[in-house]
C-alpha cells in the first residue's frame, strides 16, 4: 500500500511554474497597435522567428515600433537561443543542456546591451528526483553577483510546497518567495465513456513576497477539460490592508480562443486568437482590447503569426 501511494505522487515539475497555469488565467498579454510575427523551420532542430510591433505607445523608451529577430537550435540534449534587438542595440541568449544522462539539467542566461546598465550573466543547475525539484542559481546582474536557490516537494497526490531564496549583492537585497498548492479533482458525474478522459479539476494557490510584503491566493477551475477554464487572484499586503482582485476565464473553440480578465478597478482586458486555417501551421491572427475607466485608457490592438 505504501509503495502505491508513493507511485501516485508526480514530480512537481520547477518551482518557476509552480504558479504560472493559475496566473496566465488572470495576466494576459493585451496590447495595441499592430504585432507580426513570422517563424521559419530551416531545418528539424533550426528556427528562426522575425518579430515586428508597429504603432505602439507602450513601450517603455518612447519609441512606436521595435524588430527583434530571434534563431532556436534544439534537439533531444537541450537548445540554444538567441536574440537580436536592433533598435535597442541588444543581445540575450540561452542555452539550456542535459548532464549526466538527464539527471540534471544546465542553463546559461546571458543579456548585453548598449548602455550596459542591465547586462548579466546567470547560471542554474536544475535537478530532482521522483518527488521533487530543486534549483541552484549563480551569476552576476545590476553589476553584483547573485546567489539563489529554490526547491519544491510533491506531498501528497494533492498538495504541493516549495520555497525560494536570492541575494543580490548589487544592492544587497535578499528575496524570498513561499508557496503552497493544492489539486482536487471536481465533483462530476462519471459515465463509461469519460473514464480515459480528462477530469475537471480545481487548484488552490498560496504564496508570500518578502521583499514586497505580498500574500497572493490564486484560483484555476477546470470547468471542461480543453474548452472552459476559470481562474481569480486576491493580492493583499497585510501591513496596509491593501488588496487587488481578479478574475479571468479562458474559452477555447474548434480554431479559436477567447481570454477575458476583469479586476477589481473595473479595467476589462481579452484577447481573440483564431487560426485562418485548418492545416497544421495555418497563420493566426490575434485581436487584443484593454480599456480602463478609472485611468481613461483604450487600447486596441491586433496581430499575425505566420509560420
Amino acid at each position: 500500500a505504501a509503495a502505491a501511494n508513493a507511485s501516485s505522487i508526480s514530480n512537481p515539475g520547477p518551482f518557476e511554474h509552480a504558479t504560472m497555469d493559475a496566473k496566465r488565467l488572470v495576466s494576459i498579454d493585451t496590447y495595441d497597435g499592430f504585432r507580426l510575427d513570422i517563424n521559419k523551420q530551416l531545418s528539424p532542430f533550426m528556427a528562426v522567428v522575425h518579430s515586428f510591433w508597429l504603432g505602439t505607445s507602450m513601450l517603455p523608451d518612447g519609441r512606436n515600433k521595435t524588430y527583434t529577430f530571434l534563431t532556436q537550435v534544439a534537439d533531444e540534449a537541450g537548445l540554444c537561443m538567441a536574440r537580436v534587438d536592433l533598435e535597442r542595440q541588444s543581445v540575450d541568449g540561452r542555452i539550456h543542456r542535459a548532464l549526466l544522462g538527464g539527471l540534471v539539467t544546465s542553463k546559461v542566461q546571458v543579456g548585453v546591451s548598449a548602455e550596459g546598465q542591465t547586462d548579466q550573466l546567470l547560471g542554474e543547475l536544475d535537478f530532482g528526483g521522483a518527488t521533487w525539484c530543486g534549483n541552484l542559481k549563480y551569476g552576476s546582474m545590476g553589476g553584483g553577483l547573485v546567489y539563489g536557490c529554490n526547491y519544491i516537494q510533491s506531498i501528497t497526490s494533492n498538495w504541493v510546497a516549495g520555497g525560494e531564496g536570492m541575494y543580490i549583492s548589487a544592492n544587497q537585497s535578499l528575496l524570498s518567495n513561499y508557496m503552497m498548492k493544492y489539486t482536487m479533482e471536481a465533483p462530476t458525474i462519471e459515465t463509461s465513456l469519460d473514464k480515459e478522459e480528462e477530469k475537471p479539476t480545481s487548484t488552490m494557490i498560496a504564496s508570500y513576497n518578502s521583499a514586497q510584503s505580498l500574500l497572493c491566493f490564486n484560483y484555476k477551475r477546470v470547468v471542461t477539460p480543453k474548452r472552459v477554464t476559470l481562474g481569480a487572484e486576491l493580492q493583499c499586503q497585510p501591513a496596509s490592508l491593501e488588496s487587488a482582485v481578479m478574475v479571468g476565464g479562458e474559452f477555447a473553440f474548434t480554431r479559436s480562443k477567447v481570454g477575458v480578465v476583469v479586476d477589481g478597478s473595473g479595467r476589462i482586458q481579452s484577447t481573440l486568437e483564431t487560426k485562418l486555417g485548418r492545416e497544421p501551421g495555418s497563420p493566426s491572427l490575434t485581436f487584443a482590447a484593454e480599456l480602463d475607466h478609472g485611468k481613461n485608457v483604450m487600447r486596441f490592438g491586433y496581430g499575425l503569426n505566420i509560420g
